[in-house]
């Protein structure tokens, strides 16, 4: 048995794969290969029970109630496996719908005494092969995929395939650099770069996130000092902004672990920007609002990134210790052509403002729209106008030649 570049897991013919009796903590899809599913008598004789084949889950019960392997299963040809830990099944379904945890714990309890009938005591004849039906289910829908993607992203985590990318966020005044967003970039060996949109959902679900955002928050403060070391006009209160997802936040040593970051690279705390969407906020609220207070305490920042997407509601901005909002990049393109849009952008300006917050305008292009915003008394601005995401060296390199 050995582990590939993707996280798959191979066995060759002969192998046992898992043992009746021992304890299991995971279940596997396989991908290519067949296997025997047997038990063990106490008389030293074996009853093969079935096969399994390519699209088929074997030790699937593992993922619910940690009992004894019921049976042994060894692969008949070289089998590639997909790996399920039990950890990721219970990350995925703790965040799933309270009934959708409930019915799926009582489906899979009756699956196993189901198959325990049909093919050890021969029960139900006119039931269809469990295989088949198995494998029309695994084939279905989006989990395999989203499965081999969390693999790939475990390895990418652990092989640095993981970059930041880092876009200037702009004083619309004075046109200097107040600070960066530190933008998750993944160079996969052979899909190239894969969109953020796609292995973010993925790490979130199974909770590579946390690994991913502690690797992320530590590189994006050394690169800011790294940065202000290399480049003489970037001040000292230029910062970081880094992106967190729910996971991050309500995990108990979320701030233990950015206060420690904070020393180790030495960055202060008021110079990390937390970035967050609105849709975190309403996730947990009274946690949040306890785990914010403290980042606030602490001295660190908070910003609302893609603010009007979600939720919409300003109400909840006075509950929480928010000292940024990003305005995004939709209205910032309806405000140049539709009156309603910039009225909407100006009441969140002045609603920032009268709230000691100050503005962010995401993804601004063109000269008219930073007209605009400046008119509308916004104080910054982020986007291609001014400069792409670029990764640290590129960008220290546009830094040294930049003119405001």
């Amino acid at each position: 048995m050995n582990d590939i570049q993707t996280s798959k897991t191979l066995f060759n013919a002969g192998d046992l794969i898992m043992e009746q009796g021992t304890i299991g903590d995971c279940a596997y899809i396989i991908e290519s290969g067949e296997v025997e599913i047997f038990i063990d008598h106490p008389d030293g004789t074996e009853q093969k029970i079935a096969t399994r084949g390519e699209g088929t889950i074997i030790g699937e019960m593992a993922l619910i109630d940690q009992k004894r392997r019921t049976a042994s299963v060894r692969a008949l040809k070289i089998c590639s496996l997909i790996k399920i830990t039990e950890t990721e099944f219970q990350q995925r379904l703790s965040t799933s719908d309270s009934i959708v945890e409930m019915i799926t714990k009582v489906i899979l309890n009756r699956y196993r005494d189901t198959i325990s009938r049909i093919e050890v005591f021969g029960e139900g004849k006119t039931f269809p092969p469990a295989e088949e039906a198995e494998r029309q289910l695994t084939q279905s829908g989006k989990a395999v995929e989203h499965l081999k993607t969390a693999n790939e992203f475990k390895h990418a985590i652990k092989n640095k395939e993981l970059e930041l990318y880092y876009q200037p966020i702009i004083d619309l005044e004075t046109k200097n650099i107040k600070g960066f967003e530190a933008l998750m970039r993944w160079n996969h060996p052979e899909k190239g770069f894969m969109p953020p949109n796609l292995f973010i959902p993925i790490a979130e679900d199974s909770g590579l996130i946390l690994e991913a955002t502690d690797w992320a928050i530590e590189e994006a403060c050394n690169a800011l000092s790294r940065m202000k070391a290399a480049v003489d006009h970037l001040h000292n209160s230029a910062f970081m902004s880094v992106n967190f997802t729910a996971i991050d936040m309500l995990h108990p040593d979320f701030l233990s672990k950015l206060k420690a970051i904070s020393q180790k690279t030495n960055v202060i705390p008021s110079n990390i920007k937390i970035e967050m969407t609105e849709r975190l906020l309403m996730n947990n609220p009274e946690k949040v609002k306890a785990m914010l207070n403290a980042c606030r305490d602490e001295g660190f920042h908070i910003a609302i990134d893609d603010f009007g997407t979600g939720y919409s509601s300003l109400s909840y901005l006075h509950h929480y210790p928010i000292s940024s909002i990003k305005i995004d990049r939709s209205f910032v393109v309806q405000m140049t052509r539709d009156k309603s849009a910039l009225n909407l952008v100006k009441g969140i300006i002045n609603l920032a403002k009268s709230l000691d917050m100050s503005l962010i305008a995401e993804g601004v292009e063109e000269d008219h729209e930073e007209a605009l915003l400046l008119k509308s008394n916004c104080e910054m601005a982020q986007g291609y106008k001014y400069s792409r995401p670029l990764p640290e060296p590129q960008l220290i390199e546009f830094l040294k030649t930049y003119q405001n």
